[in-house]
C-alpha cells in the first residue's frame, strides 16, 4: 500500500483457490477477512483516508447538510405516550444529547384513553408530565463508549422491575442489566451474550430471553429466575436444525407465552398456558415444509381461541380459528379466508375487534373487524381504515393493552411527515395526535408524489414510488426537464420498502433531485409471489426489474444517466454490486451500503453468521452445482470486468454481524484492480455494527457524507457538473 494519499491504496493478491463441483475458483482478496491482523486494520485505515481525501472538496457541504438535518429537527422532543396497564410510556430526546430517555407517568384515570399531552419545551432537568419517572437515561448508559445500542427494554407485569439490554460494540450481543423501578436501584442479576431484550413470565420473578449458537443463529430460548446465576438458568427449547432459528413472545392479553421457530418458509409454535400453574409447554401444530403460521390468542363470541395466520390454502395467506390446544393444519377454520388479490400479513387481537394489516395493489391496509357477540360468527362490521393520499404507507403502532378501545397507528407519504394517529373503534373517529415536527417552514404541498410504473424484462410491471418538489421538471418553454434522481432499492427477505419521509432527504429535494424507490421482486410490496419471484433461482429478476426502472425513468424523461444515483444497503447492497456489473451504464454514481457483494463466498462457508438459515433465500451451492453455478452468475464480486464502471462510494462497519466488512473490502479491492478507477471508495466506520454508527448526531454526519457524494454526483454540490466520487 503506498504511503501518500494521492494515489489509491493497492491491496495485494494473494491468490487462494478452491475447487466445488469440478469449477475452480481464484480469490485474490480473501486474506482480507482477518480483522484482527494489523495489515488488515492497517489496508482499511488506508482505504478510509483515500476516500476523504478524494472527497475533501465536499467537507463544507457535508458539514452544510449535517447542519440542515439539525436545523429541521426539533431537538428537544419527545414521543406520543402509550398506555400500558397502569402508566403511560413515551421517549423523551434533549438538543445536544445523542440518544434521550424512557419515561413514564401513572395513568390518572383508567377510562380515558386520550394520551396526556406533554410539555414540549420543557428543560432537560424538568418533568414533562407530572409524575415523571425516568426508567432509562440512555446518554449515561452510553457514557465511555464509541458504540451504543439498546437492545430492548420490559417492565414486568407488576411494572415493579425493569430489564433492559445494551450493546457497546455493534455486534448484537447483549448484556440485560434489572433494575428496580421503586428503589431505582440495579439488581445483582446480569445476562450475557443475549440477542435482543427479554420477556416477563407473569409471575414477575422470572424471564426469557435467547441466544446464539457459533454462526449467530438464535437456537436457544432461556428461563431466568431472579437472584440465581446466569449459568443455572432453565433451557426451555434448543433448536438443533440449522435452518431454524428461535424467539419468545408474550401474547398481549398476558395469558399466553410463545416460542416460534421458524426457518424463511416453515415455522411451528409452543405455547405455554400460565393462567394454569400445572401446564406444560405444548406444541401446536408440528412443522411441515412450507407451512408458515403464527398464532394470536383472541376471545371471540365469548370463546377462548387462537388465531392461526397462515399460509395452508394460499401463498397470500388467510386468518383462521382454532381452539386452544394442538391443532392441525386440516382443523384451522377460515375467519378471512385466502385472497390472491391481498397479501394478509398478521392480526392483532383486542377485547372488542380485530386489526388485520394486509397490502393490495402494493399498498399497506389496516382492517378491522369488530367483535360483536350478536353476531353468530362473532364478528361484526369489516372494514378499512381510509386515507385520502394516493401513496402511502399506514401501519399499527404500539398496541399492548388488550382491553384498549382504541388502535394506534403510523402513517406517512414520501412529503408527509411521521404521523400518529388513535382511531377509536367505537365512534369510527381518526384523531390525528401528533405529525414529526419540520422545522424551517416545511409544507408537504411543496412537493408532488408519484406512483410509476416500469415494464420488466418478462413483462411484469413494477412499481415505482417518486417525490419531487412542485416545478423541479419545468424546462425551458413549459416542457419537463429530467431531474437528477436518486433510485433507491433492496428486493429480498419479502421486505417491503414501502414509501417513507425522510429529514435527510429534503437536502436533496430541495436541490431540485427526486427520490425514487423501485419495488422489485424478492419484496413484499405485490404478494407472496412477489418475493418468490425474485429468490432462489429467480433471483435475476431484482436486478432486471431494477434496470428496468431506471431505463423508465430515463426513457420517461424524469431521468439522465449522468445525473441517476443508485442507492440500496444490505441485501439492497447485493442489487447495488449486480447492477453496477449488468447496467453500469444507466448510472452516474452508485452507493452501497453494508453490501451482500460477496455472496458466494459467504453461501459457501456454513461456519459463517446467517449462512444455513439463509439457505432458503439464496439455496446452497455448496450442495447443488445447480444452484452455485446460478449464484456465480450474477455474484458481484465474481462478475467484476474490465468495462467503464460509474463512481461507487461502498459504505461498511468493521463489528457489522450480519455482512461481514470483508465483503465490501473485497469488492472494491477487485473492482480498483480490474478497472483502475479510483473513485470507487471504501468507508469503514471503525467502532460500528450494521446499523452504523450510533447516536443521533453520529447518524446525521454519516448521512451527510452519503447525501453530499450524491449531489455531487448529480451535479447539484455547488460546481454544476458530477465532480469526483
Amino acid at each position: 500500500m503506498p504511503d501518500t494519499p494521492h494515489q489509491p491504496p493497492v491491496a495485494d493478491r494473494r491468490p487462494s483457490t478452491r475447487e466445488i463441483h469440478g469449477r475452480t475458483r481464484v480469490d485474490d482478496y480473501e486474506w482480507l477477512r482477518d480483522k484482527d491482523a494489523p495489515e488488515v486494520v492497517a489496508y482499511l485505515e488506508a482505504e478510509n483516508a483515500w476516500t476523504e481525501q478524494r472527497t475533501a472538496h465536499l467537507a463544507d457541504l457535508r458539514q452544510t447538510i449535517f447542519e440542515e438535518i439539525k436545523g429541521r429537527t426539533r431537538e428537544t422532543d419527545l414521543s406520543v405516550p402509550t398506555r400500558n396497564r397502569g402508566y403511560w410510556y413515551y421517549g423523551r430526546s434533549f438538543a445536544g444529547k445523542e440518544y434521550g430517555a424512557s419515561c413514564r407517568v401513572p395513568v390518572a384515570d383508567p377510562d380515558d384513553w386520550t394520551p396526556p399531552r406533554p410539555a414540549e419545551d420543557c428543560a432537560p432537568d424538568q418533568p414533562a408530565l407530572p409524575g415523571e419517572q425516568v426508567l432509562l437515561d440512555l446518554d449515561a448508559l452510553a457514557e465511555g463508549h464509541d458504540f451504543f445500542s439498546l437492545g430492548g427494554s420490559a417492565v414486568s407485569l407488576d411494572d415493579r422491575l425493569l430489564a433492559y439490554a445494551v450493546d457497546v460494540v455493534g455486534d448484537e450481543r447483549y448484556t440485560v442489566r434489572f433494575t428496580d423501578l421503586d428503589s431505582g436501584e440495579q439488581l445483582p442479576d446480569e445476562l450475557t451474550d443475549v440477542l435482543g431484550g427479554v420477556t416477563w413470565h407473569p409471575d414477575n420473578t422470572s424471564c426469557f430471553y435467547s441466544t446464539v449458537d457459533e454462526t449467530w443463529r438464535p437456537d436457544k430460548v432461556w428461563r431466568h429466575r431472579l437472584g440465581t446465576p446466569q449459568s443455572e438458568d432453565e433451557l426451555v427449547l434448543h433448536e438443533p436444525d440449522g435452518r431454524f432459528w428461535t424467539g419468545i413472545g408474550r401474547s398481549r392479553d398476558a395469558r399466553f407465552l410463545m416460542i416460534a421457530v421458524g426457518s424463511k418458509t416453515t415455522t411451528e409454535y409452543h405455547y405455554l398456558d400460565t393462567a394454569d400453574p400445572d401446564a406444560a409447554w405444548q406444541l401446536f401444530a408440528p412443522r411441515r415444509e412450507d407451512l408458515e403460521y403464527s398464532l394470536e390468542p383472541a376471545r371471540i363470541a365469548g370463546e377462548e381461541v387462537f388465531l392461526v395466520h397462515h399460509n395452508a390454502t394460499g401463498p397470500d395467506f388467510e386468518i383462521g380459528v382454532a381452539p386452544i390446544a394442538p391443532t392441525p393444519p386440516e382443523q384451522w377454520r377460515p375467519l378471512v379466508p385466502h385472497d390472491p388479490e391481498v397479501r394478509l400479513e398478521g392480526v392483532d387481537a383486542f377485547a372488542g375487534h380485530l386489526v388485520v394489516h394486509q397490502r393490495s395493489r402494493g399498498l399497506t391496509q389496516l382492517r378491522i373487524l369488530e367483535l360483536d357477540a350478536d353476531a353468530g360468527a362473532g364478528v361484526g362490521d369489516d372494514y378499512l381504515v381510509e386515507f385520502d393520499e394516493p401513496v402511502y404507507t399506514v401501519g399499527a403502532g404500539s398496541n399492548p393493552g388488550f382491553d384498549q378501545p382504541t388502535v394506534r397507528l403510523g402513517y406517512t407519504t414520501m412529503a408527509v411527515p411521521p404521523s400518529v394517529y388513535d382511531y377509536d373503534v367505537r365512534t369510527r373517529e381518526l384523531t390525528l395526535l401528533r405529525r414529526t415536527p419540520v422545522l424551517g417552514g416545511y409544507d408537504p404541498a411543496d412537493y408532488e408524489e408519484h406512483r410509476l410504473w416500469a415494464t420488466a424484462e418478462d413483462g411484469e410491471r413494477v412499481p415505482i414510488s417518486i417525490v419531487c418538489r412542485i416545478g423541479a421538471r419545468e424546462g425551458v418553454g413549459g416542457g419537463a426537464d429530467p431531474v437528477p434522481t436518486l433510485l433507491y432499492g433492496y428486493g429480498a427477505y419479502e421486505a417491503s420498502m414501502d414509501p417513507y419521509f425522510s429529514v435527510g432527504r429534503l437536502s436533496l429535494l430541495d436541490r431540485g433531485a427526486a427520490f425514487a424507490i423501485a419495488h422489485v421482486r424478492g419484496g413484499g410490496e405485490m404478494g407472496r409471489r412477489w418475493y418468490d419471484q425474485g429468490k432462489l433461482m429467480h433471483k435475476q429478476n431484482s436486478f432486471s426489474d431494477f434496470v428496468a426502472c431506471a431505463r423508465h425513468l430515463v426513457e420517461t424523461g424524469w431521468a439522465d444517466p449522468a445525473t441517476l444515483v443508485a442507492e440500496g444497503g444490505s441485501a439492497g447492497g447485493l442489487l447495488m454490486g449486480a447492477v453496477a456489473n449488468q447496467a453500469p451504464e444507466l448510472f452516474g454514481g452508485i452507493v452501497a451500503q453494508v453490501p451482500f457483494v460477496d455472496n458466494l463466498t459467504t453461501m459457501l462457508d456454513a461456519t459463517l453468521p446467517l449462512t444455513v438459515t439463509e439457505y432458503d433465500e439464496w439455496g446452497n451451492p455448496e450442495a447443488d452445482p445447480e444452484v452455485y453455478d446460478y449464484i456465480a452468475s450474477y455474484a458481484p464480486y465474481d462478475n467484476v470486468v474490465a468495462q467503464d464502471y460509474p463512481p461507487i462510494l461502498a459504505e461498511t462497519s468493521l463489528n457489522d454481524t450480519r455482512v461481514l466488512y470483508v465483503e465490501p473490502a473485497k469488492w472494491v479491492a477487485r473492482l480498483r484492480a480490474v478497472t483502475g478507477n479510483p473513485d470507487v471508495l471504501l468507508r469503514t466506520e471503525m467502532s460500528a455494527g450494521h446499523g452504523g454508527v450510533s447516536g443521533r448526531y453520529q447518524a446525521w454526519h454519516d448521512r451527510a457524507f452519503s447525501l453530499a457524494w450524491i449531489l455531487d454526483r448529480m451535479g447539484l454540490a455547488g460546481g454544476g457538473e458530477p465532480g469526483r466520487g
